[in-house]
């Protein structure tokens, strides 16, 4: 798996600013739309790229930040597309290798946290059992 990164100033840098925020998406988001398993997912669910990535942007901006205009559900754009664990576990690697190749820092450690989290968060509302991890049941006393 091959991903692509951006020349930046921020490089290397932790995710700081509007700047970061971009690099980041429009890194993920180029890296994505080249994958083999994903590209043809997102080119489908996606059709203006344009009012897309800002969307995006406001997204990692409220979730890093706490700022921003994003006021949507995430999880019902992401209901009904046909995705199986492989392409959650392939979003979270380009996540994380997107981050990895481009950032340092705790902000960047959040960022991956929160990639996964929602990855399976979402697995898990579709009914999709994640890849390597086994759910089981646990039991609790009150005592």
């Amino acid at each position: 798996m091959r991903t692509l990164s951006l020349p930046c100033d921020t490089q290397l840098g932790d995710i700081q600013t509007e700047e970061s925020i971009r690099l980041m998406v429009d890194s993920f988001y180029n890296n994505v739309r080249q994958d083999e398993l994903l590209g043809s997912v997102f080119e489908d669910a996606i059709s203006d790229w344009e009012s897309h990535m800002p969307i995006m942007y406001e997204f990692w901006k409220k979730l890093l930040f706490g700022t921003g205009d994003y006021k949507r559900n995430p999880f019902q754009k992401h209901v009904d597309l046909p995705v199986s664990a492989e392409h959650f576990t392939r979003w979270v690697q380009l996540f994380l290798q997107t981050i990895d190749d481009n950032f340092s820092g705790p902000k960047s450690e959040e960022a991956k946290r929160l990639a996964q989290s929602i990855a399976g968060s979402f697995q898990i509302r579709m009914g999709i059992n994640p890849i390597g991890v086994d759910y089981k049941a646990q039991s609790y006393s009150r005592n």
